[in-house]
């Protein structure tokens, strides 16, 4: 049987999707909030919080401009939770960091998110994987 776009089980995926990630926002833009900071803010400084990354690189992943993310690096910069670094291979590139400041910052904001991490807790090892595996597939990832 083929898969229409208007297919009933598909149409009921695209509305729980679409419910999943609504109630994941608010509460991440809810938990940002909690620490004086944006949506955006939050998630630039979750990155960050895992490497090191070039300006540009951080533009890419977040779909916007870099004069956006500069905006963004400036703000977390002047509170203490990220710093600029040139790059060693090519100090014309600017490389944003977390802070130690920083890390702790976004390890809180990662801890307060419970929306997900409690449903996800009531679900086996199996179907989290089975669940994990199929996001994958579906956002075009390698396993």
């Amino acid at each position: 049987m083929a898969i229409t776009p208007t297919d009933p089980l598909t149409l009921e995926v695209v509305d729980l999707i679409g419910a999943v990630v609504a109630r994941y926002h608010d509460e991440y833009e809810e938990a940002a909030a909690r620490h004086n900071l944006t949506g955006a803010q939050a998630r630039v400084l979750g990155l960050l919080s895992v490497e090191a990354t070039p300006m540009r690189r951080i533009a890419r992943q977040l779909k916007c401009e870099p004069s956006n993310v500069t905006g963004i690096i400036d703000r977390l910069e002047a509170r203490g939770l990220v710093e600029r670094r040139p790059d060693a291979a090519d100090r014309r590139v600017k490389i944003a960091a977390a802070t130690e400041q920083g890390r702790e910052t976004a390890r809180e904001l990662r801890e307060s998110l419970d929306f997900a991490r409690e449903p996800l807790a009531e679900l086996s090892t199996q179907e989290r994987t089975a669940l994990r595996d199929l996001l994958r597939r579906m956002l075009g990832e390698p396993r």
